[in-house]
């Protein structure tokens, strides 16, 4: 598929420092379409920067289209850290409806993934995450998902499309390949009751804020298994990003979101990753889109060491370990990867069953996942695992 034909070059003009980059300076390093006709070579990248200036759907936060240039911004100014092949492919053009715009990035994405290379998206809303999702419909694999948001996004039952109620039209989507959504860092008074009595019974999963950062190392193994991963910038304490008229006073450090995002970076299975939100109006002195040059610059450091250890096939270069727990009722077989020392555990299938979930049979746990067994207690994340396939 020729998906040029959904971009345009970038604007140079709203760059400030433009053709004024150190060698060493992504500004110099990625290949940037900022000419028509000059669209970069898909087969020498392995990341590609998508700007999506679309806003039609935002609630309350009128201004966001503007984001994608005001965090090129900041990005091109940050100097690399090995190499990575990164192409900037320009800002996905707006359609007649924004359902055209959907379509545009919808089609980009999934171009770009059956490729092997892995969009990073900058909004516009974060309504968009549903275009990104669909993208996966072509592929036919069922997928995890994580957002990072203070909310679900679950919206009201009738309501079209917006940035606060797309995880209700992705739940409802049919062809489903939605297999698990994971919610990371949720402030309660921001959630229904009933919302989370719907996770519940999705068997979804969802991580308060306090619980995450009381140990921000228990993300890596949630973002480990995404396939595709929604930041809302909302999700991070006005203090450290103001550029969002839905800012909240509480919610992660710059520092915390970072680290998430190295973690999506390191994730051998996420394929795709997008910032929404970011609205340049509220933005004292670019420093939400600072904040998110430094989390993409993060993502790239991750995706650059990469370790390519998921457990499949040859077993020989993972330590195994099997816990018997609940007077032999139960056992879990656990995987430790001896290159990066990362575990694993294995979900049983049920009997009788034809295996159409292979690859969520696997489930990316953390040492204390295998401590909680040691102690004769099955880890949340296998219980959870287990009643899903069940």
């Amino acid at each position: 598929m020729d998906i040029t034909l959904y971009f345009e070059p970038i604007d140079t003009s709203k760059i400030e420092r433009d053709e004024d980059y150190m060698p060493t300076q992504l500004g110099s390093v990625i290949d940037i379409h900022k000419e028509e006709g000059r669209f970069p070579d898909l087969e020498k990248i392995d990341l590609a920067i998508i700007g999506v200036k679309e806003e039609r759907n935002a609630v309350n936060n009128e201004g966001c289209a503007e984001a994608p240039d005001a965090v090129r911004n900041k990005l091109y100014q940050l100097f690399q850290r090995g190499e990575t092949a990164i192409a900037d492919l320009g800002n996905i053009i707006g359609g007649n409806t924004v359902e055209d715009t959907y379509f545009a990035l919808s089609a980009a994405v999934a171009a770009l993934v059956d490729n092997n290379i892995v969009p990073i998206i900058i909004g516009g809303s974060q309504d968009l995450t549903y275009a990104n999702y669909t993208a996966y419909e072509s592929l036919e694999q069922t997928i995890n998902m994580v957002v990072v948001g203070p909310t679900f996004d679950l919206g009201v039952a009738g309501q079209e499309l917006n940035a606060q109620n797309y995880l209700s039209k992705i739940i409802l989507h049919q062809p489903n390949y939605l297999y698990n959504y994971s919610n990371i860092g949720y402030q309660s008074y921001f959630v229904d009751v009933h919302a989370l009595e719907l996770m519940r019974k999705l068997f979804f999963d969802a991580y308060r804020l306090g619980v995450v950062q009381n140990d921000i190392k228990e993300v890596e193994p949630i973002v480990r298994n995404a396939d595709l991963l929604s930041f809302d910038i909302g999700s991070i304490r006005q203090s450290d990003a103001p550029g969002n008229q839905n800012a909240s006073p509480n919610g992660f450090y710059g520092e915390e979101a970072c680290q998430i995002t190295r973690y999506a970076g390191l994730s051998d299975k996420l394929t795709s990753i997008g910032f929404y939100e970011i609205n340049p109006t509220y933005d004292n002195f670019g420093q939400t889109a600072h904040l998110v040059a430094q989390m993409i610059w993060y993502f790239v450091d991750g995706f650059r060491n990469r370790k390519k250890d998921y457990p499949v096939g040859d077993k020989s270069k993972y330590t195994k370990y099997r816990v018997a727990i609940q007077d032999g009722k139960h056992e879990i077989v656990f995987y430790k990867s001896k290159k990066s020392d990362r575990w694993w555990m294995s979900i049983p299938y049920p009997e009788n069953e034809e295996i159409k979930l292979d690859r969520h049979l696997l489930a990316p746990c953390s040492y204390a996942d295998y401590e909680k067994a040691c102690e004769d207690d099955i880890p949340d994340r296998w219980l959870l695992a287990f009643q899903k396939l069940g």
